[in-house]
């Protein structure tokens, strides 16, 4: 399968980046299965740091190689789900020995619903249910060097 990873700059050996950025899925390098997708991360990052160019670098992904990976995926913006996210979102980031974690992105459509879950307005059922009728986009997050290695760069292209 082809992933995309949308930036200002081009990526053709990915690296683990570890900062104070708490995102969904914790530390690690993001891609998603869409072209659309990281055409916008490509986008947004090159406005966001006023520098480089709106790029995306592609990868070739085959989950059966490596087999021992470690991989959680979430089928949707579930319980599990919420509950990974706002563990990240919040410093507290679970199951540290994974390679990989495949999902839905929260989005800036998804935020406000969040936010407010975060700070305990909604309930954990009432934010999935507000989640539900969203058609949210996936990620990818490659956690570990091991994970890395089973990317094959194939290209850039500009967003």
């Amino acid at each position: 399968m082809l992933l995309y990873h949308g930036s200002n700059v081009e990526v053709r050996s990915p690296k683990l980046l570890h900062s104070d950025r708490r995102l969904d899925f914790g530390t690690g390098f993001y891609l998603t299965s869409s072209f659309e997708q990281a055409s916008r991360w490509a986008l947004l990052t090159t406005r966001r740091r006023g520098q480089g160019e709106a790029l995306i670098s592609v990868f070739g992904f085959d989950r059966d190689t490596p087999p021992n990976l470690n991989i959680l995926e979430f089928h949707g913006a579930n319980a599990d789900w919420l509950r990974f996210v706002s563990a990240n979102r919040n410093g507290v980031p679970e199951q540290p020995e994974l390679d990989i974690v495949i999902g839905p992105v929260a989005n800036d459509n998804t935020m406000p619903v969040l936010r407010r879950f975060f700070a305990n307005i909604y309930t954990e059922e009432e934010a999935i249910r507000r989640l539900m009728t969203q058609k949210l986009k996936d990620q990818y997050a490659f956690k570990t060097q091991s994970a890395l290695d089973a990317l094959t760069f194939k290209e850039v292209l500009t967003a």
